[in-house]
């Protein structure tokens, strides 16, 4: 499928949170399997976030597949909203959408993954990668 859009999660969004925005996920999307892709995951004190990096550091999440192809771009403007993509002009976004390297059963998919766009610099690294360790 040429067209076939995914979603890679590691936070909030994951199953295990169990929150309106993960139900809004499973109703729109079909949970493909546990992955993980390059990147570092940091405690901000109250939530953990994760920025991308080129190092061989992994994060963990679950990769999901859109439903309904006709519908990926409002599933997709849905999340965005949810993760503060879209701002008012002047206000910088506090997470930047982007297709990533996604690994599932040894293959890689492309995959799109919401990143945070804020200061790290108070953060601590979340070593496993793994948010349900947070």
């Amino acid at each position: 499928m040429p067209n076939t859009e995914y979603l890679f999660v590691y936070g909030s969004l994951r199953s295990g949170f169990k929150s309106p925005a993960y139900d809004y996920i499973s109703k729109n999307f079909t949970f493909v399997g546990n992955a993980k892709t390059k990147g570092i995951l940091y405690s901000l004190v109250t939530h953990p976030v994760a920025t991308s990096t080129d190092k061989d550091s992994f994060i963990v999440g679950e990769l999901y597949v859109i439903k309904n192809p006709q519908f990926t771009s409002y599933a997709f403007a849905q999340i965005d909203d949810y993760e503060g993509v879209v701002v008012e002009e002047n206000f910088k976004p506090l997470y930047i959408k982007a297709k990533t390297a996604v690994l599932f059963n040894n293959q890689i998919y492309q995959a799109i993954v919401y990143w945070y766009n804020g200061s790290i610099e108070n953060g601590s690294i979340i070593e496993s990668g793994d948010v349900m360790d947070f």
